[in-house]
């Protein structure tokens, strides 16, 4: 059995440390074993390539965890950045509210209903111009395929 578990960022909360103890033990305990594995993740817009047809441009900075939608940033909560960090990660691909659960909020014990908040929250701050955000009924949701979004891991 393989359990993925993405952790990302310099600190671990708690709870991952307590998950991380966890585990060790149950794979003392048996004949498992644990590997780690850098994630793999599909290509985001490079820095450098312009944002054609004139749209509006978000630009997130993952070192300082700020949101730029045209030079001008937003205040995202902890979980709002999350939540848009992920999808931009991953364009194209759509995840069904528990897959967001597990990936973003690392567990699934919440309603499903908290990620239409954290969503429809994400969509009043960016504002009805910039279509970011995709719902693909009955099933979840993706990155727009009109989003422009550049992630930019060192500023």
């Amino acid at each position: 059995m393989t359990l993925n578990i993405p952790l990302s960022g310099e600190t671990l909360p708690p709870q991952a440390h307590r998950l991380i103890e966890a585990v060790r033990e149950l794979v003392e305990a048996g004949q498992g074993s644990v590997a780690l594995e850098q994630p793999r993740t599909e290509p985001v817009i490079p820095a450098s390539e312009p944002i054609r047809d004139g749209g509006v441009e978000v630009r997130l900075l993952t070192a300082s965890r700020q949101v730029l939608l045209d030079s001008v940033l937003l205040p995202l909560t902890r979980l709002e950045f999350d939540l848009l960090l992920f999808l931009a990660e991953h364009p194209r691909r759509v995840f069904s509210r528990t897959q967001l659960l597990n990936a973003v909020w690392g567990y699934e014990h919440t309603g499903e209903r908290t990620v239409d908040v954290h969503v429809r929250r994400l969509r009043v701050k960016m504002g009805s111009h910039l279509p970011l955000i995709t719902t693909v009924y009955g099933v979840g949701y993706r990155l727009s395929d009109e989003a422009r979004i550049v992630v930019l891991p060192h500023e």
